[in-house]
């Protein structure tokens, strides 16, 4: 018999607050910038990893890294002056309340540089709901592999057995599922239901405002999911 949900995992970029395009917009002027041509589709749909992998999904793992610093840090630089305009997606700023004046921990767990989750965090204006925050800078690899979510659970003393993960991309779904996390999936980042759900995620909703409307229902349908998959 599983534990009760005791905590809530959050990714930040297109789950909480709404800049994955923003992020696409950088990364294609800044792969432009060094003469790399990428479609904004696929950089779009490798939002959500951190900068130590986008550049071998969308590069190949063998393109010559000589430039990555640069580029990684051209990407930082385009996407900067997008801060002041970065606004919660609808409903985020109540889930994150609601779900700490319910006693459960709150935490976000983003392959966000520090930086940028800084200016996530200004955005949001909800650290009195925040049992704890990791980056990209407390682990030595982002998404999809687990080792955000292994700080972020360390951090807060949570277990994987009594957590859920909340994330709109198919690298949150497969961090989460390294670590026996269910994961609930939203599509306020731009990917549609069905590839989430192909992925693994457990649940999904449109946006945060939508997942509070229906959280006692997604909580519970994450554990039967998870539940089910360890049976």
């Amino acid at each position: 018999m599983t534990k009760p949900v005791t905590g809530v995992l959050f990714d930040v970029d297109g789950t909480l607050v709404d800049s994955v395009y923003l992020h696409a917009v950088a990364w294609w002027q800044a792969f432009r910038q060094y003469d790399h041509d990428v479609p904004m589709a696929r950089i779009h749909r490798a939002i959500g990893m951190g900068s130590d992998k986008i550049l071998d999904a969308l590069l190949g793992p063998d393109h010559d890294s000589s430039s990555d610093e640069a580029l990684i840090a051209a990407h930082s630089a385009l996407y900067a002056p997008h801060w002041p305009a970065l606004r919660p997606l609808p409903g985020a700023r109540r889930l994150l309340d609601t779900c700490a004046n319910r006693g459960l921990s709150v935490v976000l767990a983003t392959s966000a540089s520090r930086p940028e989750l800084d200016a996530l965090l200004r955005c949001l204006d909800v650290d009195s709901a925040l049992t704890a925050v990791t980056s990209a800078d407390d682990a030595s690899q982002s998404k999809p592999a687990p080792d955000i979510l292994e700080v972020a659970l360390e951090r807060s003393g949570l277990s994987a057995e009594e957590t859920v993960f909340v994330g709109d991309s198919v690298w949150d779904v497969h961090a989460a599922a390294k670590l026996s996390i269910p994961c609930i999936g939203l599509t306020s980042g731009g990917l549609c239901a069905a590839e989430l759900l192909d992925h693994g995620a457990a649940a999904i909703y449109e946006d945060p405002q939508d997942l509070l409307d229906h959280l006692d229902e997604a909580l519970t349908s994450a554990f039967r999911k998870s539940l089910a998959e360890a049976g």
